[in-house]
């Protein structure tokens, strides 16, 4: 069983920066593919970023990249999202979301099994 907590959200003006946090309660956490989605008012989940424990390789969406960096620190079992050059279309609710690993970093909804309650970043213009 993999609990997911998130915190970091907020209000920020077009061009800040967030860093949006994730701990992790997990037995091993190396062995979990961690990922960010977001869902904006009235559009559907999005995948945004995603981790692999152990290799360490990432995914993102084009929409974020360049701009956003998940990281790990394994000794603490947490997962960050640095968000940069924040725009309004980056306004909506990020979700912490984990799987255990496989030979893929998935970046479909239904591929993860765990997810967090979500914190609500809002990027005003």
């Amino acid at each position: 069983q993999v609990q997911l907590v998130e915190s970091g959200g907020g209000l920020v003006q077009a061009g800040d920066s967030l860093r949006l946090s994730c701990e992790a309660y997990a037995r091993t956490f190396s062995a979990l593919t961690m990922a960010w989605f977001r869902r904006a008012p009235g559009k559907e989940e999005e995948f945004v970023a995603a981790l692999r424990g152990g290799v360490g390789s990432t995914a993102y969406a084009d929409s974020v990249k360049g701009r956003f960096t998940i990281s790990t620190d394994n000794t603490r079992n947490m997962v960050y999202l640095q968000m940069n050059s924040l725009k309004s279309e980056d306004t909506a609710v990020y979700y912490c979301a984990a799987r255990y690993n496989n030979l893929f970093i998935p970046t479909t909804r239904t591929a993860y099994m765990y997810w967090g309650q979500g914190t609500q970043v809002t990027v005003s213009s």
